[in-house]
């Protein structure tokens, strides 16, 4: 096999490039075992490179799709708890289905991100937003966590995720899932002018580059409008 075979077997998943990269990674990894064993006296998978693509990602929520939310689900529900746990803390899906009473205390959210909790477990500790507050205080809880089932159980990661979808489609905003939130919630916070140290201080971030990418956004916002102020 030449380095051509390999690019052949890449390009014939160009309109699926996620398939195409991992196929390109098995390969690599075959014929990396395959030299170390004399199977093969080259690696023809070297200097093939990936086939480049945009990756979309999850759809942030825009102000006008949270408030449409917040229209059909009022204080007091559980889908309206979820969502603002989720806003007012930038946290993930594994995070939110495990937070509670506990977590809270003298004004302050505290604690230790799911990520990587064994290898290299980030401890966040956050002011709790007045408007999350007042939703957690009109939303009864008997359980350990705020989030529940109708059956009274916790719910698990792909049940939160799955429930969210549903209200989401409830609310006429279908496209719309948990991680969008997490998303909305940097993009508040860089349009209200934090810095990328603050917002990773509230999403635990552990580079700045990811979470640059909101700031820029944030800037290049609020330099056009400034901008367009000027016209008379």
């Amino acid at each position: 096999m030449t380095s051509k075979h390999v690019r052949n077997l890449r390009n014939e998943l160009t309109e699926t490039p996620a398939n195409s990269k991992n196929r390109l990674a098995a390969l690599r990894a075959l014929f990396v075992w395959a030299v170390e064993e004399d199977e093969v006296e080259s690696n023809p998978v070297i200097g093939v490179k990936p086939i480049k693509w945009l990756a979309k990602g999850f759809h942030p929520w825009s102000e006008e799709e949270i408030a449409q939310y917040e229209k059909h689900h009022p204080i007091g529900t559980r889908p309206r708890l979820a969502m603002a746990l989720m806003l007012f803390s930038a946290c993930r899906r594994e995070d939110v289905v495990r937070l509670g009473p506990q977590h809270f205390r003298d004004g302050w959210m505290t604690y230790i991100q799911a990520k990587n909790e064994h290898k290299a477990p980030v401890k966040l500790e956050i002011p709790v937003h007045p408007k999350l507050q007042e939703i957690i205080d009109a939303t009864p809880t008997k359980h350990l966590t705020f989030l529940t089932t109708a059956y009274g159980k916790p719910f698990t990661v792909q049940g939160i995720s799955g429930a969210m979808k549903d209200w989401c489609t409830q609310a006429g905003i279908p496209h719309c899932s948990s991680h969008g939130l997490r998303k909305a919630s940097a993009t508040r916070l860089a349009e209200a002018g934090c810095s990328p140290h603050q917002i990773m201080a509230i999403t635990g971030h552990k580079s700045l580059k990811e979470v640059e990418v909101y700031t820029k956004a944030a800037g290049q916002k609020g330099l056009a409008k400034s901008a367009m102020e000027r016209l008379k």
